[in-house]
């Protein structure tokens, strides 16, 4: 949806669309609230802030939506089907890849209570497997802090998918959306 079409919906769509992105409640709540936005870049601007103080509660709830990687999402809709675009690179058909996944994220669960969180879109089932072994080495400080920043990665990138600048503008409010940090390893 434009950008305009957002600042225009009524706060509890708003707030649905936004959790649909990371569910924080007072996140959503703050990206809704500091409404009508200037541009998209303003937007994302200030929804990157916010996601900033993610505390490790924020996280948890946040990550109670996600499925494990390779998994399909439990219940259906927006964030269902945001989840299955983001794992298009993961081969669900090669049975070593399903293998590998599930015995990587049992072993991460093991070890660090909650399930393995990775961005990834536009990644392959072997960068996938290969984060999932480096992260395995890290420990709970480090590991929580990634995880906590692929989930604003996440985010980032569904309220880019969600709301957009009309394309043929060629003012301010049509920036591209934002991108993951380079050189960023999870």
């Amino acid at each position: 949806m434009l950008l305009e079409e957002f600042d225009a919906l009524p706060e509890a769509e708003a707030l649905a669309l936004v959790r649909t992105c990371a569910d924080v409640p007072w996140w959503a709540a703050a990206v809704v609230a500091a409404r009508p936005y200037a541009s998209v870049a303003d937007l994302h601007a200030h929804a990157g802030v916010q996601a900033l103080a993610w505390g490790p509660r924020d996280v948890a709830q946040a990550l109670a939506d996600h499925p494990r990687i390779g998994d399909r999402h439990r219940r259906p809709g927006a964030t269902a089907a945001m989840s299955a675009r983001e794992q298009a690179g993961v081969d669900a058909t090669d049975t070593d890849v399903a293998a590998r996944l599930a015995a990587g994220n049992a072993r991460y669960e093991r070890r660090f209570g909650r399930v393995f969180l990775v961005r990834a879109a536009g990644r392959s089932s072997a960068e996938i497997l290969a984060l999932l072994e480096q992260r395995l080495t890290h420990d709970h400080a480090t590991e929580a802090e990634v995880t906590a920043q692929q989930l604003r990665e996440i985010a980032a990138l569904r309220l880019a998918g969600l709301v957009t600048a009309p394309t043929d503008a060629a003012g301010p409010g049509a920036t591209p959306a934002p991108r993951p940090a380079p050189g960023h390893v999870a």
